[in-house]
């Protein structure tokens, strides 16, 4: 079962287990130091997917004036390549269209997963840039 929850709602664990599993892939895996906790955490609408007491799957969702932003798409290392990934992003979209429904969704996509992000309608909106040393690029999914 989907969880959807503001800051202010996420109970300490959960918070935690978040933290654990972002840090663990983000900076640890990734070899990427940077500031992982950050500010857009306290206005983010988190969405994840539980099994067993470990959070599998996650992205948060962050309205700004613009569109509405999908970010820190994360599936646990246990996870990956059971399809948990297509379902995160499936439901987060359909999430980010009941709550949000004239809003365009943004993405800041890893380069390496441009044609996973096409497949359900993201369009590239920039060149390939670095972010913390890892090949990004904009993508954008249109409703109108």
């Amino acid at each position: 079962m989907w969880q959807t929850k503001t800051f202010q709602n996420l109970t300490a664990l959960e918070l935690w287990k978040i933290y654990q599993l972002r840090v663990a892939v983000f900076v640890v895996e990734q070899n990427c130091p940077y500031q992982e906790v950050d500010e857009s955490d306290k206005s983010a609408v988190h969405f994840w997917q539980e099994i067993d007491g470990e959070i599998r799957a996650y992205c948060r969702i962050i309205d700004t004036p613009d569109w509405v932003k999908i970010g820190r798409v994360i599936v646990a290392p246990a996870a990956r390549g059971t399809g948990l990934g297509r379902e995160l992003m499936s439901n987060a979209v359909e999430a980010v269209k009941t709550r949000f429904p004239t809003k365009p969704i943004y993405v800041q996509a890893q380069a390496y997963l441009q044609k996973f992000y096409a497949s359900f309608g993201f369009k590239a909106v920039s060149d390939e840039y670095l972010e913390d040393g890892i090949p990004h690029l904009d993508m954008v999914l249109e409703f109108r």
